[in-house]
This record gives structure tokens, sequence and C-alpha cells, in this order.
């Protein structure tokens, strides 16, 4: 079996969703009571957000993830996940320093997406998941449209990640308005939606999207215990 290397702690709560279904998915396939070789390296979300938020400074926010990931490689992972959508932004600067490779969540989803046969899939995440261009442009490669929520939807979508859903809170009322922001993209014509934010799958379940709902959590899970169990 290999070892997981994993980012998390942006936020702590979806990389304690990552350890819990990494280790549930890796028991049902191999049986018995097998549990994931991972090796997990905490970021302090603190430093990150003052980084990328206050002082807008990409540049530190990718060092503090390159230092992490040759953590990761030093303690001997094989290959990396990233328990967080918008930091896999990194991931083309930061692949060639290292010798092992990282698993990318936005490619896990879009070979999901176009397994079902879904053609315009919008983008639900925070602003730098949701204004960059590492889906749009891994959507497309698979023939898949990338629809952005329009501004309103943004800002309110960005507020709920930053205000309720890494802070624990998950709110009833917040549930509804992804319902309705998720009812007007399909009206515009998406014909499913990516929960691109590893949060949004703790507030909304698949089974209450107006639209096929394709947790990237779950995909990325799915995907590393694949990895990890290849060869094995």
């Amino acid at each position: 079996m290999k070892k997981i290397g994993m980012i998390g702690g942006l936020s702590w709560l979806s990389t304690a969703e990552y350890y819990k279904r990494i280790n549930e998915i890796t028991q049902s396939v191999a049986g018995g009571v097998n549990s994931a070789r991972i090796v997990l390296e905490s970021v302090n979300r603190q430093d990150y957000v003052e980084a990328v938020i206050d002082r807008q400074d990409e540049q530190a926010a990718c060092a503090q993830i390159e230092r992490s990931a040759h953590a990761l490689q030093a303690a001997g992972a094989n290959f990396i996940v990233i328990a967080c959508n918008d930091v896999h932004r990194f991931v083309p600067a930061l692949q060639p320093k290292l010798d092992i490779p990282f698993l990318h969540i936005a490619e896990v989803t879009a070979e999901a997406i176009k397994a079902k046969g879904l053609k315009t899939a919008a983008v639900l995440g925070v602003r730098k998941t949701m204004e960059g261009d590492f889906y749009p442009a891994i959507l497309t490669d698979n023939g898949i449209g990338a629809m952005i929520p329009n501004e309103d939807e943004k800002r309110f979508i960005q507020e709920s990640i930053y205000q309720e859903l890494v802070q624990n809170r998950f709110l009833d009322e917040t549930r509804r308005a992804y319902q309705r922001i998720i009812s007007e993209l399909a009206a515009r014509g998406a014909d499913c939606v990516a929960l691109a934010c590893t949060e949004i799958p703790l507030l909304l379940a698949a089974q209450d999207s107006p639209l096929p709902a394709f947790s990237t959590t779950e995909l990325h899970c799915r995907a590393a215990v694949a990895m990890a169990l290849a060869d094995a």
C-alpha cells in the first residue's frame, strides 16, 4: 500500500473528513481492518489566510504549500493530496520541484463528470476557485463547459465559506440559499454542479442538490485510495 501525503488544515474540518473517508473507503475496498497509510502536514490556516487575503501575497501562500509538500516527500509519501480545492492553483508551479506527483482534485472531478456524460458544470467554491482558470481549463480538456456564478452569487458563496463553513457552522438557511443558486444556474444552462470547495459537501449533500452534484471531497478521497492500492 502506497503512503498518501496529505496537505491539510485548510480547513481542519475538511481535513478530518478526508481522513475519515479515506480510511472508510480503504477498509471497504481492501477488507478486514485495513486502514490507509497517511502522513499529514497540517498548514496553519491563519498564516495562509493572512498571506492570501490580508496581504494578497500569492508567492508567500505558495511557499507555505511548497514547504508542506517537501515535508511530505521527506516523510516518504508516494503522492500528495491537498484537502482544499483552491490551493490546487499552485500545483503547476510546485510539481516540477517535487519527485512525487500530486493527485489533482479538478482532474478527478472532471473525469467523474465526463463519465456521466454531462456537458456543463457549475463550479461553486471560494473566489480563487471560481475566478481562476484551473477548473475551466481542466473541464474543457474533458469536453465539459464551466459555468461560473454571477457576482452576487460568488459573493454569497465566498462569505458563507469563510464566515460559516470553515468555522464549523452549517445553517439550514445557507443550505437553502445554495439550493436556490444551483437552481438558477440550472436555468442558465448548467446540467451538473461541482461542489468545488471541500467544505460545501459538509453543508449540502448530493441528494439535496437540484442538479447532479459532484462532491470533490468524495471523488478525491476515492481516487486517493485507488492510487494507494494500485499494484499493492
